[in-house]
């Protein structure tokens, strides 16, 4: 293998923190019918020593990234983040808005539109300029960066948002890597790559979406003093407590890949004895890597709901199980259904109000915890593992 260069700096220096082996590409979700096998590549993270920039180490797949149904967490959180950013004076009417979208969604066009900003196209330099976990999907970190800042007028704020690597390493959160996403961002790392061009933070945000999220707002050092609060140094002191820069604390997420699988497929065989019918809720790429660490096929997992109707009659990548529509939660009437996007939670109990009502229980995929809780004896396969 070619020796790895960084996403961000160049440097070809850091440390291998997670490796999951050859997986199919998650983007990709075959036909039903499809008897495989599905192609596989090399999956891994590398962690760069010198700007600290966590990434994808290669990446041989062809992006797909069919659009899923936008769920109503997202939706609350870019309301939220746009009324704390306006709080801060940063959002003036009449500004003019440009937004660096995500295939996963979490657009603010609308809501800044409904505040009295200008939402413009083509190339031009603006006012506003915004990524909601957009900069992931650019391999070349660098050139991704420079592209938005280039779009920042002067006076303009530049706003990231991103899934946090301290986050990701402190919740365990291994199946966050995936093919497609180049780059898991500390505050520290994301601050670098901004003052190599220029630009220097001005504010953070945090928010509880995906277990922790951020917002970052940063402009040009060149536009004189910055009105800067210590929220930026508070979030960097905090995440190198959590030692979200160090490779023998990254690499944790090695070990927690191993008790997450090992912990799921035991749960799924015991409640296949017990004659209880689980099924996942959510085609989400964080599952594909689970479902094939932890061993899981039909036998166990007999279906997945998903609500996008690109993604049904289709199977989830590197297994055989089949992607079905909501409507068949009614007639399989499961025991368990097993969440592998916990933001959804409030959002499916209110859409399938009669699962409990019938004594069923939603399960969330990362902790294999339920909810409403279960007895003792039912979750404690995790806690083993």
């Amino acid at each position: 293998m070619r020796q790895p260069t960084c996403r961000a700096c160049g440097a070809q220096t850091g440390d291998l923190v997670l490796d999951l082996g050859e997986q199919p590409a998650c983007d990709y979700f075959p036909e039903q019918d499809d008897p495989g096998p599905d192609p596989r590549y090399p999956l891994q993270m590398w962690l760069c020593s010198s700007c600290g920039l966590a990434q994808l180490l290669v990446d041989p797949t062809i992006p797909e990234e069919p659009r899923g149904k936008e769920p109503a967490a997202l939706v609350a959180q870019a309301a939220d983040a746009v009324a704390r950013v306006a709080a801060a004076g940063l959002l003036p009417p009449r500004a003019r808005v440009a937004e660096f979208g995500s295939p996963h969604g979490g657009s603010w066009l609308e809501q800044l539109a409904c505040r009295g900003l200008v939402c413009t196209g083509g190339d031009e330099a603006v006012d506003v300029v915004l990524d909601c976990f957009g900069m992931m999907h650019a391999p070349d970190q660098a050139a991704g960066l420079r592209q938005r800042a280039a779009r920042v007028a002067p006076g303009g704020v530049l706003l990231l948002q991103y899934h946090s690597l301290d986050t990701i390493v402190r919740l365990g959160q291994w199946n966050a890597l995936r093919h497609g996403h180049y780059a898991y961002y500390s505050t520290a790392a994301l601050v670098r790559m901004l003052e190599t061009i220029g630009f220097r933070p001005r504010r953070a945000w945090r928010f509880e979406l995906y277990g922790g999220t951020v917002l970052l707002a940063a402009s040009r050092e060149a536009d004189g003093p910055l009105d800067a609060d210590a929220s930026v140094a508070a979030l960097v002191e905090a995440e190198a407590l959590g030692g979200a820069g160090e490779p023998g604390v990254v690499g944790g997420l090695q070990v927690s890949a191993r008790r997450h699988a090992a912990g799921l497929h035991d749960w799924l065989v015991a409640e296949r004895t017990a004659g209880r019918t689980v099924v996942g809720y959510g085609a989400a790429s964080r599952a594909v890597s689970l479902l094939l660490q932890a061993g899981v096929d039909a036998t166990l997992l007999p279906a997945v709901v998903d609500a996008s109707p690109a993604k049904r009659g289709h199977r989830m990548p590197g297994t055989d199980i089949p992607i079905v529509a909501p409507s068949e939660i009614a007639w399989r009437r499961p025991s368990r259904i097993l969440l592998f996007v916990p933001d959804l939670l409030a959002e499916v109990r209110r859409s399938f109000a009669d699962v409990e009502a019938s004594g069923g229980r939603w399960v969330n995929a990362e902790t294999v915890r339920a909810w409403p809780p279960l007895e003792a004896a039912s979750t404690s396969h995790l806690e083993r593992a």
